[in-house]
């Protein structure tokens, strides 16, 4: 079955939990009007955030729905109900910490005003009824229809980054090599595309642990999210080195045609093992590896030398020599022990 994209079943669940609230309070004889708007908010993007929220907004509506109770005892349906029903409401809330049943307590303690007119205590207690209708409704459908889980969404994530972080190293290192001097504006936005689905994917990423934490015994095996995770950490540090690499001054950099041409290589099949995984080959990437390191120190060797009163003991050629060893390195050592830990990556199943 097709899944839903993420937005879209939220506001399938949202529309089902109005329905089924509503009906179940016309069946009470109850107002839906405030069970509704409970429903609405409780639609969160997890089942453990629908839980955790809901203990907080229960008491917070009842906070509100006192208070509402309590003004238009003394003052009736007047303006200064209203005012003092909803600034109670807010002072009280915050004071307890119920911040996130703040906004949904405030709506019922205003809205109680305009429709409570007798019998004030049973209006109440129909008020938390309502509450308590809205809470379970809107719970039990984000648990039972289309539940949270986003772990296709985080594989594509990560796929797609894992792809744009190739297509950029090897535009960056084709700038830094043959070209000196380029602005190299493209890549700078690139990879702010990159830290933002990278951002975004952490937040997929803390849901979908909400959600195993809460449900460890029912999702079963869940090595596929682990690796994600391990996944993710490996491009933030990619997105590290790259944003580093932006940042290193282009003059003075000595590189021969045949040097240029051996880092090129290797950068160029270190670029393609990242749009494409499964081409992966340890050994051969080692070698590239170890043709970087000898640059590298080579060049160390050479600075020592011939650059004693710089005015730093670093190098451009030195540092960006540097970057590229630690991406080599960050590169085969998470596909090295991806391997050898999940040997079946049910990610790539998805």
């Amino acid at each position: 079955m097709r899944s839903f994209h993420f937005n879209g079943s939220r506001i399938v669940k949202t529309g089902i939990a109005i329905f089924l609230t509503a009906i179940i309070c016309e069946w009470m004889n109850w107002p839906p009007v405030f069970a509704v708007i409970t429903a609405i908010v409780t639609i969160e993007p997890t089942v453990s955030d629908s839980i955790k929220k809901g203990i907080i907004r229960f008491p917070a509506s009842a906070i509100g729905s006192a208070f509402a109770v309590f003004f238009i005892t003394l003052f009736g349906n007047s303006p200064i109900t209203y005012t003092l029903a909803a600034v109670s409401t807010i002072l009280v809330c915050y004071k307890l910490k119920l911040h996130a049943g703040l906004l949904v307590a405030t709506l019922t303690a205003v809205a109680m005003v305009e429709v409570i007119h007798s019998n004030y205590l049973i209006a109440f207690f129909i008020r938390l009824g309502t509450t308590t209708t809205g809470l379970l409704v809107s719970t039990a459908v984000n648990l039972l229809v289309f539940p949270p889980d986003y772990r296709k969404d985080i594989a594509k994530n990560i796929q797609l980054v894992s792809e744009r972080t190739g297509t950029v190293l090897d535009r960056l290192f084709r700038t830094i090599l043959y070209e000196g001097h380029g602005e190299r504006t493209e890549e700078k936005a690139v990879i702010q595309q990159l830290t933002e689905v990278i951002r975004r994917t952490e937040t997929l990423i803390q849901f979908q642990r909400d959600e195993s934490t809460l449900f460890s015994r029912l999702r079963g095996n869940n090595k596929d999210f682990r690796l994600a995770e391990e996944q993710l950490l490996f491009l933030h540090n990619l997105e590290y080195h790259l944003t580093t690499l932006l940042h290193i001054p282009l003059q003075h950099i000595s590189w021969t045609t045949a040097e240029r041409d051996r880092i090129m290589h290797a950068v160029t099949e270190l670029a393609q093992n990242l749009k494409n995984s499964a081409g992966y080959n340890h050994d051969k990437q080692q070698q590239h590896l170890q043709t970087i390191t000898d640059l590298f120190w080579i060049d160390h060797e050479n600075a020592k030398k011939d650059n004693k009163a710089a005015s730093t003991p670093f190098s451009q050629k030195f540092m960006i020599l540097y970057e590229l060893a630690a991406i080599y390195h960050a590169v085969n050592q998470f596909y090295y022990h991806s391997a050898a830990k999940y040997p079946d990556n049910e990610l790539d199943k998805q």
